[in-house]
């Protein structure tokens, strides 16, 4: 995800993890403002499940095809370019420029020498001032391939009786041309919330390797997860590659986790204090809708110019989109260790 062109992604492979950008991004990670209110009016994060966060589970559930089949006149000859306008309104991206008209963007720091070979380490290929490595805006990844003749196929997911085609679009992910952060400008932060997930330290290692590529070098953690934006005895984690360089060899997370915390002002309170620009979120559901919140507040009625990431982290699976979650291959077969070996005995 290129961060730096404010634009949201899911780092799903911790290994690889690459700040891919997504064409429109700006740290929308939703399509809804995380809106419950607490006493006094204030809003608070719910860090664990969507209701929590002031996102509608139905929303949620309905959505990426699998909405609610009343909503669909399936006998209105039209109804497949219809549905297609309404996936892709709802699955939009803002943008930076939707908030900020004057933002105006830089060329890339992103170095393509780090991905791509030059003539001086392989004859034969392209230098690197030739190598097409930035994504184009307007591309676009094919969300389900399978073509589906009918709902007693085995997985088949339709929308309609009848399982027809309906091509779903969606914003192809990686490094692009231009970008609206000056590295040397950027303060980024870190934070992990809900619970301990398999690969999470892999991904906030990839995440500070690849920021220091662009050229940050203000780079922290946020202790304890967003209890860390309002726990004056918390204090920030410099980050930096020596700092994580072995740290994938580590299980649980470098920076701790937890649930719950402080309210959306008193986190956005505190990033304007610290001065953080760029948040880096590593949770699920329920965190993503705070994240959401977060970015409402800061950016749209606040009106600072902060970007927000979700890195979808679950061992639940359960997020919009996603074929897999990181950690969810290896809970599924520590959980089958386990049954067999109580079957075993």
């Amino acid at each position: 995800m290129d961060a730096l062109s404010c634009s949201p992604a899911a780092i799903t492979n911790p290994r690889r993890a690459t700040l891919a950008a997504r064409r429109r991004g700006l740290s929308c990670l939703g399509r809804r403002h995380a809106e419950n209110e607490g006493p006094g009016g204030r809003a608070f994060l719910g860090c664990r499940g969507i209701g929590q966060g002031g996102v509608v589970k139905n929303e949620i559930k309905n959505a990426g095809g699998q909405r609610d089949r009343t909503a669909i006149d399936f006998s209105d000859p039209g109804w497949k370019p219809k549905f297609q306008r309404d996936f892709e309104s709802r699955f939009d991206l803002p943008h930076l420029k939707d908030v900020f008209p004057d933002a105006v963007p830089i060329p890339s720091t992103f170095c393509l020498r780090m991905r791509s070979p030059t003539e001086e380490f392989a004859d034969g290929y392209p230098s690197d001032e030739k190598w097409h490595g930035y994504i184009n805006n307007s591309d676009r990844v094919l969300l389900k391939v399978i073509h589906y003749s009918s709902p007693t196929s085995a997985g088949a997911q339709c929308i309609d009786p009848d399982c027809s085609w309906v091509e779903q679009w969606v914003h192809r992910a990686g490094p692009r041309e231009e970008i609206y952060f000056r590295p040397e400008e950027v303060k980024a932060a870190i934070v992990t919330c809900g619970g301990l997930c398999p690969g999470l330290n892999d991904v906030i290692r990839q995440i500070v390797i690849t920021l220091e590529i662009y050229g940050v070098k203000k780079i922290v953690g946020i202790p304890f997860g967003y209890r860390g934006f309002g726990d004056e005895g918390l204090t920030e984690m410099p980050l930096s590659r020596k700092v994580v360089q072995n740290v994938h060899l580590s299980g649980g997370s470098l920076l701790g986790v937890s649930r719950g915390g402080p309210s959306i002002p008193e986190i956005v309170d505190t990033m304007e204090k610290r001065g953080i620009n760029m948040l880096f979120v590593l949770g699920g559901n329920g965190t993503h809708a705070g994240a959401n919140a977060i970015h409402n507040e800061v950016c749209r009625k606040r009106r600072l110019r902060v970007a927000v990431v979700g890195v979808p982290k679950t061992i639940d699976n359960d997020i919009l989109l996603m074929d897999k979650t990181f950690g969810f291959d290896t809970a599924v077969e520590e959980a089958q260790r386990a049954i067999n070996s109580a079957y075993i005995e």
